[in-house]
């Protein structure tokens, strides 16, 4: 019970934050009820996943301080769990999704345990290659579809079907996207306010103080590590079902690993709502910016550099990202 009332306390946040925050999700309740095209409700559903990817990151990444850039591998172990269990065995996603978590947790673990006696930028790369190893293999694996990947085919059932998670418009994939998110926002203001948050906050700011106060620093990270990878096998798993056509490539990339990254970092990692700010500012910038100017005869890649200047112009404002400059203008109004 005391869990529950953590999640649900906000009462750390200005009232004008908690004003904001349930009108934003008012707002996505309400829009599918609105007028908007299937390129606006697929942005909102990349958008809602990559802010649960970002949450996941936020633990490893923001809290802990570290820059995990391999993150794309557990998105592809929950979407081929999902995708494999479904295709051969006609598993429900319900069951596959926190199996695919399972498999992931054990994986975080096996190499979580070694590479958390590295430190900086010598974990960050270990983690790249840990996640392009895992790729390499499945583009060879023929039980997953080697390269070519596997699609799952609507066609064998009859949507909406709640329990495979199939459906033929994507209204139901929002709504449990959503359902998702809104548990993803509660369950991180309970991580943020939980002993094993503040266990790494205090590893963030010196390790070796943390050693002094009693704190297993390896075995913290190792946990943490594992929970993140969970967010984002659990929405991995989403992916394939809503995707339908899933290969290593699309799932398991290294430009997706740094895309999950950048969110977090970009809206302020550390922070409750850094990552879904984050997403909220690159998600529809990627897509929208490729829409509109990618595919016009002498501006391909110009989006690709729109989008780079905006993230150096904030990070060159504030290292915090976005979050960090709403705290700082904050202050300097108090003062």
């Amino acid at each position: 019970m005391e869990a529950i009332r953590n999640a649900l306390d906000f009462s750390d946040f200005p009232r004008l934050d908690l004003i904001v925050a349930g009108s934003v999700g008012i707002a996505f309740i309400i829009f599918p009820l609105f007028p908007h095209s299937s390129f606006a409700m697929s942005t909102m559903i990349q958008f809602l996943m990559f802010s649960l990817y970002g949450m996941g990151w936020n633990t490893i990444g923001g809290y802990g301080g570290q820059v995990d850039l391999g993150k794309a591998q557990y998105v592809g172990i929950g979407a081929y769990t999902t995708a494999v269990m479904l295709i051969l065995w006609d598993v429900p996603f319900w069951v596959s999704m926190p199996i695919g978590m399972f498999f992931s947790v054990v994986w975080s673990f096996i190499i979580g345990y070694p590479l958390f006696r590295l430190k900086g930028h010598y974990f960050a790369i270990a983690t790249i290659a840990t996640s392009l190893v895992l790729k390499d293999l499945f583009e060879v694996w023929d039980f997953v579809g080697a390269a070519r990947g596997l699609e799952i085919s609507p066609i064998k059932y009859h949507p909406p079907d709640f329990l495979r998670l199939i459906f033929r418009e994507d209204v139901y994939y929002f709504y449990v996207i959503l359902g998702f998110f809104f548990l993803g926002v509660l369950y991180m203001n309970w991580f943020r306010k939980s002993r094993l948050g503040f266990q790494l906050r205090s590893i963030k700011d010196n390790e070796d103080v943390a050693r002094s106060l009693g704190i297993n620093v390896h075995w913290a990270k190792v946990k943490t590590y594992a929970i993140a990878t969970a967010f984002v096998s659990m929405v991995g798993s989403f992916h394939a079902c809503y995707i339908k056509s899933i290969e290593p490539e699309d799932t398991m990339s290294l430009d997706i690993s740094i895309l999950i990254a950048l969110m977090a970092m970009l809206g302020g990692a550390g922070s409750l709502w850094g990552p879904i700010i984050g997403a909220g500012i690159l998600i529809p910038l990627k897509s929208y910016l490729k829409e509109w100017l990618g595919a016009q005869v002498g501006l391909v890649g110009i989006d690709l550099i729109i989008y780079a200047l905006i993230i150096m112009v904030i990070s060159a404002f504030e290292p915090r990202g976005v979050w960090g400059i709403v705290e700082k203008f904050r202050r300097r109004k108090r003062n």
